[in-house]
């Protein structure tokens, strides 16, 4: 390791006017990892949770959010469906992007419950632009309050002695953004931390944009108040599908909440981290935070909030699998919950979880398994809700957003009877094809499926 390497880094960040506590946080991730901190979380650590509060049994609690501000994670760009744009202008269903819904959601529930609910975008220097201009669109959202706040950037650093890493070709890939966990320290260096206290705001709910199922509810913001609850996060129980997501766990030591993902497992515990049914509770990314709890630990800790250290070995390029190795330094915003004493989980319906990641989710998100109400929230079938369909399209030919609408011309197939679909080869769907039960597709030449054709398995 170069001794200079950290104040190459820090300079590096002054020079791109980042914020001395951005430094500051980086720098405390840095030193960690050159001395060697443990990152992993090991099973023999760790036990499972029980006794955990639902919230079909939280009574309802009317006016509850009129002291809730909503965050939505907006910094991503749709790399994984081929596109260069942010992820949350992506059309999601019935000719209305992610962002639309999203805004609908929060004017919605303004008109309805008669509260100011602020909608704040924490974006990245590489969605900002185009988020605000997509943005336009809806003036009757503006508040006195921003609509978006930047996350922090910071450098990539060479694997082999943690340097900030070099790339003249293309200089901007020599910066990431240090995870979702940095939305805490971002929150409070905009201000709008400061500005939400002071207009009476107490709570935060944060959430991912492309979950649209993470919709404010007042009897969980109901639920925070009357128990004091510092720090929440909603689960699912686990299935087979979720095995390589974050699961929460209780650290035997000291009996606090934790938040394990893939990266911080140790090798040897892989199959004991993808027992679904032994760590029966994983991370939606709907999070709920007392901002008051939230200013105090940033203040103790001088707007340092020191997350569990997420080590992401990747090259700087990449789609240049042959471009210099180096490793981004993350953290998770729900690794959080070890942080507040007297932090709880609560599980929460499958349908407040529906994330999409890939085309595979697009697919059954635009399909009928689901409905956009009035107000823009989107609802499973009721007799789908625990049980939604599974997708697994073709990377060769679905992955990429232009081939994956290619395919479906008249748009996706009816899912509302089905169990799994799985396309091998090349398959174009007609209108109104319909899939009942499990569906294998397996083409070994371009295939079209008639209109109105139905698939059984």
């Amino acid at each position: 390791m170069s001794s200079s390497g950290l104040e190459i880094a820090q300079q590096k960040m002054r020079g791109d006017g980042q914020s001395e506590d951005a430094i500051a946080s980086f720098s405390s991730a840095y030193q960690r990892l050159a001395g060697g901190a443990n990152t992993l979380l090991a099973s023999a650590e760790l036990e499972p949770v029980v006794d955990v509060a639902k919230l079909e049994e939280l009574p309802e609690s009317r006016g509850a959010l009129a002291q809730v501000a909503v965050v939505k994670l907006n910094g991503g760009l749709a790399t994984t469906m081929g596109l260069r744009s942010p992820k949350s202008l992506v059309e999601a269903r019935d000719g209305h992007s992610f962002l639309d819904i999203i805004v609908g959601q929060a004017l919605g529930l303004r008109r309805r419950l008669g509260i100011r609910l602020p909608l704040l975008l924490m974006d990245s220097e590489a969605t900002q632009d185009e988020t605000l201009r997509a943005l336009g669109a809806h003036p009757e959202l503006a508040q006195d309050l921003p609509t978006d706040f930047l996350q922090s950037m910071e450098p990539k650093l060479a694997a082999d002695d943690l340097s900030p890493i070099s790339w003249p070709k293309q200089p901007a890939l020599e910066w990431c953004p240090p995870g979702h966990g940095d939305v805490y320290g971002a929150l409070a260096r905009s201000g709008i931390l400061g500005s939400l206290l002071d207009q009476g705001f107490g709570y935060a709910m944060i959430t991912n944009a492309d979950n649209l199922g993470a919709v404010p509810d007042e009897r969980i913001a109901g639920y925070m108040a009357s128990a004091e609850i510092p720090f929440l996060m909603e689960v699912v129980e686990g299935t087979a599908a979720d095995r390589k997501g974050g699961h929460i766990a209780r650290r035997i030591a000291d009996g606090a909440l934790v938040l394990r993902e893939t990266a911080q497992t140790p090798p040897d515990d892989a199959d004991s981290f993808r027992d679904y049914r032994r760590w029966r509770y994983y991370n939606t990314n709907n999070l709920w935070v007392d901002l008051h709890a939230l200013a105090e630990l940033l203040e103790r800790n001088h707007g340092v909030f020191e997350l569990p250290l997420i080590v992401n070995p990747k090259t700087v390029d990449p789609r240049d699998p042959d471009s210099p190795r180096v490793l981004q330094l993350e953290s998770a915003m729900g690794a959080a919950i070890a942080s507040f004493d007297g932090a709880r989980i609560l599980r929460v319906p499958r349908s407040r979880f529906i994330p999409v990641k890939t085309t595979d989710d697009l697919l059954v998100l635009r399909s009928d398994v689901y409905r956009l109400t009035e107000e823009f929230f989107v609802e499973p079938l009721t007799a789908r809700a625990d049980n939604l369909p599974l997708a697994e399209l073709d990377p060769d030919h679905y992955r990429l957003l232009d081939d994956f609408d290619l395919r479906f011309p008249a748009g996706p197939p009816s899912l509302r009877e089905a169990e799994r679909l799985t396309v091998r080869g090349d398959v174009t769907f007609g209108r109104g094809v319909i899939v009942r039960g499990v569906v294998e597709l397996d083409a070994g030449e371009p295939t079209v499926i008639a209109d109105e054709a139905v698939l059984e398995g």
